[in-house]
């Protein structure tokens, strides 16, 4: 077979011929019709004719109705669409998504397809290399809150999170351009406190703020943001398409990392009957288009996605993939020092710890809120835990925030 890109579905079914209708699929979405084509015309189109590989149909003895379901493969070729996401999507998902209980679950790429692909221009190792950090998690922080505030705020705001020994810290995703912080103005002003932290706890950070306005404006406003000395961006992918994440990160006039944001996924991807999983969503298509570092739920806090999705998507950004560079995973929400042993269970040293409550609202402060987080990571990583940490000379700062949050480890 010529080179092909392979879709994964699940179709819910009580009665369906699963087999029929993979058939239906293969052909509809591709020559749109096959037995009623004279055989000349058949052997014209044979080469842009879907192909079904497996069918696999799940039936449980006694099943209530709605758990009967098939597990499809179905082979695309590529002649069929240009090398794009929008056009795969489109071709692969796009009127099958509005017909019935469907689920797209995975979709691999051909060699040709990815090589329109160069992936994420920076990478796990690239985040690592700007940072000098090599051998531990990384730690994120986020700005809360951020609308309304003027300039002097964020840059008090930036200056705590940073004494706290972060890593990144990252605009909220719902900071759009406005008059009391503009982009330019907002840079500058961050950047400055980032040099003054870096004094005193002599650590490098990047600062990923966010990349806003309309779409035909993002690259010049990247760059302008870059030129006022923005180190990373934070960009709200899903609202704008995965299209536009890469033609941002291969353009090589914006040579920082790109952090995507999952604003909108939970619309797309938590029915098991409905939508795009969650390690296609916000993993594999993520790490094709370019972002460099990729948030979404954790399986831990406040907004959460199952475990064996949230492991699924760590996967899609950290595994072999066409010679691709990884993806930084970062699972966000509800995050405190008293999940770092799990979470470095979970996912092992190459993640970003990210932390907005966790770090704001410790009690001694938004500086101790990071301190608290980087004295549970080198607990975690010493093999000590967390509760003999707290009590070390020096770790008040982890004490505190065990005793607001406790210890979450199983």
């Amino acid at each position: 077979m010529s080179q092909v890109c392979v879709a994964t579905y699940r179709s819910y079914d009580d009665r369906a011929d699963f087999h029929k209708k993979a058939l239906s699929i293969a052909v509809g979405l591709t020559v749109g019709s096959w037995t009623d084509l004279p055989e000349a015309q058949k052997a014209e189109m044979e080469k842009h004719l879907g192909k079904v590989l497996s069918v696999d149909v799940y039936e449980p003895a006694n099943h209530a109705p709605g758990e009967r379901y098939a597990d499809i493969r179905i082979a695309y070729p590529d002649i069929n669409f240009s090398r794009d996401l929008p056009a795969l999507l489109v071709t692969v998902f796009g009127k099958l998504s509005m017909d019935g209980r469907i689920k797209l679950l995975d979709l691999d790429v051909s060699e040709s397809f990815v090589s329109a692909f160069p992936g994420p221009k920076f990478g796990l190792e690239g985040v690592r290399g700007l940072l000098g950090v090599h051998d531990r998690p990384l730690l994120m922080s986020i700005f809360k809150s951020v609308v309304g505030h003027d300039l002097t705020n964020l840059q008090e705001q930036f200056y705590k999170q940073a004494l706290g020994g972060v890593d990144l810290i990252k605009d909220d995703e719902i900071l759009f351009e406005n008059p009391l912080t503009p982009l330019e103005k907002r840079v500058e002003a961050c950047m400055e406190a980032a040099r003054k932290a870096e004094v005193e706890t002599g650590q490098k950070l990047l600062y990923a703020v966010n990349l806003t306005g309309p779409t035909s404006q993002l690259a010049v406003n990247a760059r302008k943001a870059i030129d006022a000395g923005a180190n990373a961006l934070l960009f709200n992918a899903l609202a704008y398409g995965y299209d536009v994440l890469h033609e941002l990160s291969s353009d090589p006039t914006i040579n920082v990392p790109i952090a995507a944001h999952p604003a909108l996924a939970g619309a797309i991807y938590p029915s098991p009957q409905y939508g795009i999983s969650a390690s296609l969503l916000l993993g594999k298509l993520m790490r094709l288009a370019g972002a460099d570092l990729v948030l979404f739920p954790s399986p831990y806090g406040s907004v959460v996605m199952p475990k064996e999705e949230n492991l699924a998507v760590k996967d899609a950004l950290l595994s072999p993939l066409h010679g691709l560079r990884a993806s930084f995973p970062v699972p966000s929400a509800g995050i405190h020092p008293g999940l770092v042993p799990l979470i470095l269970k979970d996912f092992g040293s190459d993640v970003v710890v990210n932390a907005g409550g966790g770090i704001h609202g410790h009690s001694m402060g938004t500086a101790a809120g990071g301190q608290a987080f980087r004295q549970a990571i080198s607990a975690t990583l010493n093999g000590t835990p967390l509760q003999e940490a707290a009590y070390a000379p020096g770790n008040e700062a982890l004490q505190a925030a065990i005793q607001s949050w406790g210890i979450k480890d199983a």
